[in-house]
């Protein structure tokens, strides 16, 4: 079979077997040359592979303890079934995590679909997560297994759970290529640590409501249902043999192999869709530009005020929809004030005070306001010629945060108090939410003008350039101590209220709260404008560093 190149004459086309220690060289030289490129690197890969090996024997030997206990097969079904989720989900949120993910790089080669996908699949064995999900797959096999024909059904189970985790990573990866190689990859890959974060508080829960619901019996429906799934089927068939059911041991085995046919199959055609379509944003360039007629404002934007508050306002909301670190900062603060009070009230530990943490997390968007610009920070420092214009630049951009806070906050106390069921609490924890917030808009704006930092843009997990670390946790320890002490008046209102037995007065903290809030924000913005002024060649040479 012959492939023919522009460059002219035809080419034989490489047979999987020859591709497959070219690539699985590959492999090896893209890891070992992304060693070498710094010590700190190195130092982590290291870490990593050993906390991977201990995690790995740990794992194994936690599932060998487990042979013979009534539900070992739950707990092995479950585990795998997780794993193949992580598999799936992971490649959206790392796409930069291994080189050979993106095959577009590979499309200007001589090399065919199929083959390539052979060598690509060996290639992909080559790793920390492989190695941790086969060692899953045998403790597994080993916890279950009763019996001759339970072992040889393990034999064949273990590697295939681990092809169809592959396989299954493999085609996501391929499948959404040119998304995870744009902006909307990159803020996905961004957003990777609030899923993480979020996992671990639905985990945390998980496991509790576990405690109380009698332990791994109560997992015996679900695992009923994931048995049947691959890759977790293939060692459900190994349970089922154990137990006598060769024919539910065949047929779970054979979904497995079946799914493990379809991704290869559905890999196939995504690799062959993206080694022959152009690419999507090269059509776009090639399409003559459209430019937007007049600079009015369109949509919502056009219901904000004219002049500098309204051009402000547009972009700091803009900031929060395009910029990946902005839009990851405030998606975790929404995610993360939302759910810790929740959780706690759903846990029936709460109270429905634990509502002002959303304003805690919000507020906290007011700091390092003039990091988020970067080093196009010059474009405003030109436009801010006094104090009165330092002023309305910190108020404008205060404003399109209480856009955001102002209704979010409120809807975080009504969940909370539904939940709970204390309505009566509830004007209460509104009004300190209002003052702390506005506490936390102050010292943000001072925060900013007096201890400005970098964020740097070519990483996914660092908001502070080499060096400013310091900066960066002065403006925010520093800032929210100094919140809770400009919101002491209001909190200690609050208290008396419930410890003198004056809970029908509790209404009161709400205007008591909100007029409170909007003075010391304002007084914080007034006390910040001329530091700005006074600042501005230190702003921009401390936010033009990453």
């Amino acid at each position: 079979m012959t492939v023919l190149t522009p460059a002219g004459p035809a080419v034989p086309a490489a047979g999987a077997s020859s591709l497959v220690p070219v690539f699985v060289r590959l492999k090896l030289s893209l890891l070992r040359n992304g060693l070498r490129r710094s010590s700190g690197r190195k130092a982590a890969y290291v870490s990593s592979l050993v906390v991977t090996l201990l995690l790995a024997a740990g794992q194994v030997a936690g599932l060998v303890l487990l042979r013979g206990h009534a539900q070992a097969e739950t707990l092995a079904v479950l585990l795998v079934g997780v794993v193949a989720l992580g598999w799936a989900v992971l490649p959206l949120f790392f796409p930069s995590g291994d080189e050979t993910l993106d095959p577009s790089r590979l499309v200007m080669l001589p090399l065919r679909a199929r083959p390539l996908i052979g060598a690509l699949l060996v290639s992909s064995l080559v790793g920390m997560g492989p190695l941790f999900t086969m060692a899953l797959a045998v403790g597994s096999v080993v916890a279950v297994a009763h019996g001759a024909v339970a072992v040889v059904a393990g034999v064949v189970a273990a590697p295939l759970s681990l092809l169809v985790c592959v396989a299954l990573s493999r085609w996501v990866a391929t499948a959404n290529v040119r998304l995870l190689t744009s902006r909307k990859g990159r803020d996905l890959a961004v957003l990777s640590g609030l899923v993480i974060a979020v996992g671990i508080q639905f985990v945390n829960f998980g496991a509790q409501r576990l405690g109380q619901a009698g332990g791994l019996s109560s997992l015996e429906p679900a695992a009923a249902v994931v048995r049947w799934l691959p890759a977790a089927s293939a060692i459900g068939a190994v349970g089922s043999a154990s137990d006598g059911s060769y024919g539910a041991a065949a047929g779970q085995l054979a979904v497995s192999v079946l799914a493990l046919g379809a991704l290869l199959w559905l890999w196939h055609r995504s690799l062959e869709k993206l080694m022959s379509s152009p690419d999507g944003s090269t059509i776009a360039a090639a399409e003559p530009t459209r430019r937007r007629a007049g600079t009015e404002r369109s949509g919502l934007f056009g219901l904000l005020p004219e002049g500098r508050t309204g051009t402000v306002m547009e972009r700091s909301l803009r900031y929060v929809v395009r910029d990946p670190k902005t839009k990851a900062a405030w998606v975790t603060a929404l995610a993360i004030g939302l759910i810790v009070p929740v959780l706690n009230a759903v846990q029936g530990v709460g109270s429905v005070y634990f509502a002002c943490f959303a304003a805690g997390m919000l507020g906290m968007q007011m700091y390092n306001q003039f990091g988020q610009d970067t080093s196009a920070f010059w474009m405003v420092a030109t436009t801010l010629s006094s104090a009165r214009d330092a002023y309305a630049e910190l108020r404008a951009r205060a404003l399109a945060l209480l856009l955001i806070t102002l209704p979010y906050t409120v809807l975080v106390a009504v969940v909370t108090a539904a939940v709970l069921g204390d309505w009566a609490a509830l004007p209460g924890v509104v009004g300190l939410s209002f003052a702390l917030l506005g506490a936390m808009l102050a010292t943000g704006a001072l925060a900013s003008a007096l201890f400005p930092y970098s964020i740097p843009q070519d990483g996914a997990f660092k908001n502070v350039v080499p060096g400013q670390a310091g900066l960066a946790w002065i403006s925010i320890l520093g800032g929210m101590l100094t919140s809770a002490l400009l919101s002491a008046p209001v909190i200690a209102l609050t208290v008396w209220l419930h410890l003198a037995g004056h809970q029908g007065w509790l209404w009161a903290l709400l205007p008591v709260g909100a007029v409170y809030g909007t003075f010391v924000g304002w007084l914080g913005i007034r006390l910040a404008a001329p530091r700005t002024a006074q600042r501005l060649p230190e702003i921009l040479a401390a936010v033009s560093k990453g």
